[in-house]
C-alpha cells in the first residue's frame, strides 16, 4: 500500500460520496435548519446543532454511495453521471458498501448524543435512505421517496430540541416532501431522455409533457404549506416578506425551465439552493427581531 494509492482511494471515495458537490448538503439543511429553528423559537441548543449540521452532511454522503450502488450498472448510460467513480469502475462494490455501513455508523454515533426519540426516529432516517435508490426501479414517484428521506432530518430536528414531534413539525415536513419533489423533478428532466432509454422512472417522465404544470402546481402547494407554517408558528412580518421573494424565485425557476432545455433545467435545480436560504433568513430575521 503505497501513498499515492491511499490518496487515490480518499479521493475516488470523496467523489462517491460527492463531497465535491455540496449543493445536496445545503438542499437537506435548510428544512432541517428550519425545522431547528422554529423548534427552538430562535437558535437552537448548541450541541443539537452541531450534531444535526454533521449529521446532515455525513446521511448525504452515505446516501450518495448507496444511489451511485444502486445506479453502477445504468450510470454509465447517462451523459451527467458516466463520469461517477463506480460507473468508471474506479471503486468496487465492496468498497461502497463497506463505505455505505462506516458512514451510516458514525451518523448514528452522532445521534446517540440526542434522547430516545431522536434515536428513534434516526432508524426510519436509514431506512428511507437505504431504500430510496431502489424506489426507481419500481415506481414513477421516486422523488417523493427522495423528499421523505430528505425531509425526516425535520421530525428529528424537533424531537431533539423541542423533546416532541407537534404538528407544527409535520407541517414542515410536508413542505419538505414537497419541495424535494420541485427540485428533484427539475433535476430528472434533465436526465429525461436517458432514463426514458434505460427503463429509469422519474416523476419527469411522469408529467411528461405537463411537467411545468405540476411543477407550478407543487410550487403553490409548497408555498401555501410554508404561509401554514408561519400562521402556525405566529411568525411576523419578516417572515411573510422572505416567503414572498423565495415564491419570486419559484416563478424564475418557471421561466428558467421555459423551454425544457437540460441547462436551464440544472440551473432551476441549483436555485433551489437560494430558495431554502431565503425562507430560513425570514424565520431567523423573524426570531431575532421578536427577541429585540
Amino acid at each position: 500500500m503505497t501513498v499515492g494509492w491511499l490518496a487515490d482511494r480518499l479521493l475516488q471515495y470523496a467523489r462517491l460520496a460527492r463531497l465535491d458537490r455540496p449543493i445536496g448538503n445545503f438542499l437537506l439543511l435548510w428544512p432541517m435548519l428550519w425545522a431547528l429553528w422554529l423548534a427552538a423559537e430562535g437558535f437552537p441548543d448548541p450541541l443539537v446543532f452541531t450534531v444535526f449540521v454533521a449529521g446532515v452532511v455525513v446521511m448525504r454522503a452515505a446516501g450518495c454511495v448507496i444511489n451511485d450502488f444502486a445506479d453502477r450498472r445504468v450510470d454509465g448510460h447517462v451523459k451527467r453521471t458516466a463520469h461517477r467513480p463506480m460507473a468508471q469502475g474506479r471503486v468496487g462494490e465492496r468498497e461502497a458498501l463497506g463505505l455505505f455501513v462506516v458512514l451510516c455508523l458514525a451518523a448514528f454515533g452522532l445521534v446517540l448524543l440526542m434522547n430516545t426519540l431522536t434515536i428513534a426516529l434516526s432508524l426510519v432516517a436509514v431506512a428511507l435512505a437505504a431504500t430510496y435508490p431502489f424506489a426507481k426501479r419500481y415506481t414513477h414517484l421516486p422523488q417523493v421517496h427522495l423528499g421523505a428521506a430528505f425531509g425526516w432530518a425535520v421530525p428529528m430536528a424537533f424531537a431533539a430540541q423541542a423533546g416532541a414531534v407537534p404538528p407544527l413539525a409535520w407541517l414542515v415536513y410536508i413542505a419538505a416532501v414537497v419541495w424535494a419533489t420541485v427540485y428533484d423533478t427539475q433535476y430528472a428532466m434533465v436526465d429525461r431522455d436517458d432514463d426514458l432509454k434505460i427503463g429509469v422512472k422519474s416523476t419527469a417522465i411522469l408529467f411528461g409533457e405537463q411537467d411545468r404544470l405540476m411543477i407550478g402546481l407543487l410550487q403553490v402547494l409548497m408555498t401555501f404549506t410554508l404561509l401554514l407554517v408561519g400562521l402556525r408558528a405566529e411568525l411576523g412580518a419578516a417572515y411573510y416578506v422572505m416567503l414572498a421573494l423565495a415564491t419570486l424565485l419559484f416563478v424564475y425557476q418557471q421561466w428558467l425551465i421555459r423551454d425544457r432545455s437540460r441547462e436551464g433545467c440544472f440551473q432551476a435545480f441549483l436555485n433551489n439552493n437560494v430558495y431554502g436560504g431565503v425562507v430560513f433568513v425570514g424565520i431567523v430575521l423573524d426570531y431575532g427581531w421578536a427577541s429585540a
